[in-house]
């Protein structure tokens, strides 16, 4: 049985000539009296929408409904002949069903109930409306959602085991396209798999995702969470969204084995970032650089060398870090804190010494993780800046005017280092992060301090020793030991008129217009 019949067993009860459904609307029951009425208290989401429209569409209309939005049929009910319109404009899928009356052709006699055990009287019962009034879900796939978690799903276990296998780095699925993944930076589409329909997909997608997360997803299309890839051998960072023509996902790969510094190449004025007593420091760079890798991996090295206690705020939690030399806990936005402020704040009372933040994307949480630095924790944070001196400007700018002064004062203060990256094609397959480290010293305070931050690259250049470290400089050193070309390093790099300078410093040949390569 069709889950859109549980609404049309209405339309004929109440004597009623059209049915229309419509994303975020209450379904709307028009009599033949002329006057209208809502079927059930609540909207339906497009989703919902969606998965009715797919039970009832015929098999060879399925491909017209999800490449061009439109199928037209006549659909029989208990003997009774409805005509349904489906269409979707942009994102807003609708379903029309006019009662045209008594059908021309019996219906069959299997789905007709016995005459001694259900009555003229049954399909108008109120039961299965409240199935759909109370739990929507339920219209789509009856089974439980934790009995379906705990089996998987057959495509995404091929989706998946693809990408392990080819070693990606995300999966994406949108509906109406096949599945692609991206290696090294690339998006290659998946061969064997075909177009994904929407009903198969939000099939799948129901089945990877945790209650909670699935609940946010119909109600806001869209969610996050973290996915458990035993198989594997990983976990995966999700994220689930509506658009235009139906339902989509990505999945990011994350191992379980914690990142190693030596492999990703972190210089030992990084690692030692991990043995702070106190401060803030900040790993900035564009989305899908590497920020959470460089993190964790400095996290590590901190478990190993301390007996401490850290508490990290995430969202969702990536890399799972387990007791090492120091006590770690682990908390989610949205299944243990209601958000970044929130559980920061709160961590001032769980007795930290090191407190890393996933991600610190407003005024509110920068402000309290710039005092929990000040009252003598260390905090480990990201940003989402192209530059180590863009960092420094983009936290001071987020305050009014009338306290940009009082910030920058507390942020020569608590700010030890920002470690900036981005990630390269390497030569021969697979990718390389460049990076560029501003450490905090007097002379770079005080400038700080007085608003003088254009003077910080001069202050790195004659600053090596502690640690200083322009993204240019190391461009040129990938460059010059053959690791990316200098198209790829001018491609990522922030500043590209002293990039192209120092090329011609280091007597590297680059022409936008001819290309480049290196001498000899």
């Amino acid at each position: 049985m069709a889950q859109l019949d549980r609404l049309l067993t209405h339309v004929i009860a109440k004597a009623g000539s059209r049915l229309e459904l419509k994303a975020d609307r209450k379904p709307r029951l028009e009599l033949k009296s002329g006057e209208t009425m809502d079927l059930l208290p609540n909207p339906l989401p497009a989703v919902m929408v969606e998965v009715l429209a797919g039970d009832v569409v015929p098999p060879q209309m399925k491909g017209a409904w999800q490449k061009d939005g439109q199928a037209e049929f006549d659909y029989d009910l208990a003997g009774q002949c409805f005509h349904i319109r489906l269409s979707r404009y942009m994102e807003t899928p609708q379903i029309h069903a006019e009662h045209m009356g008594p059908s021309q052709t019996p219906a069959p006699p299997a789905p007709q109930p016995p005459a001694k055990t259900a009555p003229k009287e049954a399909p108008v019962q109120p039961a299965p409306s409240i199935s759909i009034e109370l739990d929507p879900p339920a219209l789509a796939r009856p089974a439980a959602p934790v009995a379906r978690r705990s089996h998987g799903h057959p495509l995404a276990e091929r989706l998946l085991a693809t990408l392990i296998e080819r070693r990606g780095s995300d999966l994406h699925c949108t509906s109406h396209e096949p599945p692609l993944i991206r290696i090294h930076g690339d998006m290659e589409e998946l061969d064997g798999f075909g177009a994904l329909d929407p009903a198969t997909l939000l099939e799948m997608m129901e089945a990877l995702a945790t209650p909670k997360a699935w609940e946010h997803f119909e109600a806001r299309h869209d969610a996050d969470f973290a996915y458990a890839y035993e198989a594997g051998g990983c976990r995966l960072r999700v994220n689930y969204f509506q658009d235009r023509v139906g339902p989509g996902l990505v999945c990011r790969v994350i191992p379980n084995q914690l990142p190693d510094p030596d492999r990703l190449g972190l210089p030992e004025p990084v690692r030692r970032l991990a043995t702070l007593s106190k401060g803030l420091v900040l790993v900035t760079g564009p989305t899908g650089c590497g920020k959470s890798t460089t993190l964790a991996a400095i996290v590590d090295l901190a478990n190993q060398k301390r007996k401490d206690h850290i508490l990290t705020i995430e969202d969702p939690i990536e890399f799972v870090h387990p007791r090492k030399g120091c006590l770690v806990n682990q908390r989610e936005v949205g299944t243990h804190t209601d958000s970044f402020k929130s559980g920061l704040r709160a961590a001032l009372r769980e007795d930290p010494d090191v407190v890393m933040v996933g991600e610190m994307r407003d005024l509110e949480t920068i402000a309290i993780a710039l005092e929990t630095a000040a009252t003598g924790h260390l905090v480990f944070g990201t940003l989402h800046t192209s530059s180590a001196i863009g960092t420094i400007d983009r936290i001071v700018d987020q305050f009014p005017a009338d306290r940009q002064q009082q910030i920058r004062v507390m942020l020569a203060d608590a700010l030890k280092c920002v470690v900036s990256q981005v990630l390269l094609k390497r030569i021969g397959g697979g990718r390389v992060a460049a990076l560029e480290t501003l450490f905090i010293t007097p002379a770079i305070a005080n400038l700080m301090r007085e608003g003088k931050n254009f003077q910080i690259p001069s202050a790195m250049q004659t600053g090596r020793s502690y640690g200083q470290r322009l993204m240019n400089d190391t461009l040129i050193d990938l460059i010059q030991s053959r690791k990316v070309e200098p198209l790829e390093a001018y491609l990522k790099c922030p500043d590209k008129e002293s990039f192209i300078a120092a090329c011609k410093r280091n007597g590297i040949p680059f022409d936008l217009r001819l290309g480049s390569e290196l001498e000899g």
